[in-house]
């Protein structure tokens, strides 16, 4: 008498795998992202307003910038004609120059070099 005819499982290998059984992952390349460009934020000195309103603007505007850092970003436009009030991207750069413009104080952008 013959023993019914069973179904025996068939070692199958799946795509990707060595015979070890490790996933074998293919790297993908890295992508080095280039830093956006940054711009300089200048004041320019100001014979019209009040070196305390040039400072409070400062301070208004751009509130990373401390009491002492305004004060010496209002001095450096009073004593050299032109002060660095901040270096950053191009969007808060314009909406910085645009700002204190509108409040009085003499600014403009230039591409950090």
């Amino acid at each position: 008498m013959t023993s019914p005819s069973v179904a025996q499982p068939i070692a199958t290998q799946t795509p990707g795998r060595e015979s070890g059984g490790a996933a074998v992952m293919e790297k993908a390349p890295e992508r080095v992202r280039k830093p956006s460009p940054r711009y300089k934020v200048l004041l320019h000195n100001d014979p019209v307003n009040t070196m305390e309103y040039v400072v409070g603007t400062l301070r208004q505007v751009v509130p990373s910038l401390s009491e002492q850092d305004a004060i010496a970003v209002m001095l450096e436009a009073h004593n050299t004609g032109v002060g660095l009030v901040i270096v950053c991207d191009l969007e808060p750069a314009e909406f910085y120059c645009e700002t204190l413009k509108a409040k009085g104080l003499s600014s403009s952008l230039e591409p950090e070099t």
